[in-house]
């Protein structure tokens, strides 16, 4: 029997999807499939997860991201460490508490 359930991906706009694509892949078990035209394609390592695709646009961010990704862990200092270690730049100490995760 084929599931026909609508499936979920994700698509990022950035400047920059070759070096996106390097952290994020990385930072989430990702595979990078390459670049197709304008994106960089991340599939999840077994399948469970929405794919990714990075999409370079030319016009330059002037507002807030409209999408954000929460990478949930038990270790939050050490996976921060790790995501510091592949590029990424820690804005807050400390641990957020948001309704009710942490």
């Amino acid at each position: 029997m084929t599931n026909h359930a609508p499936q979920l991906g994700l698509v990022l706009d950035c400047a920059d999807p070759d070096t996106l694509a390097r952290f994020w892949s990385e930072a989430l078990g990702y595979d990078n499939l390459g670049t197709a035209g304008a994106y960089v394609a991340l599939y999840p390592r077994g399948g469970e997860r929405p794919k990714l695709l990075l999409q370079r646009v030319a016009e330059a961010k002037v507002v807030k991201n409209r999408m954000h990704l929460d990478i949930v862990v038990g270790d939050i200092e050490r996976e921060s460490a790790r995501l510091e270690g592949l590029g990424a730049k820690r804005v807050e100490a400390g641990v957020c508490r948001e309704d009710g995760s942490t």
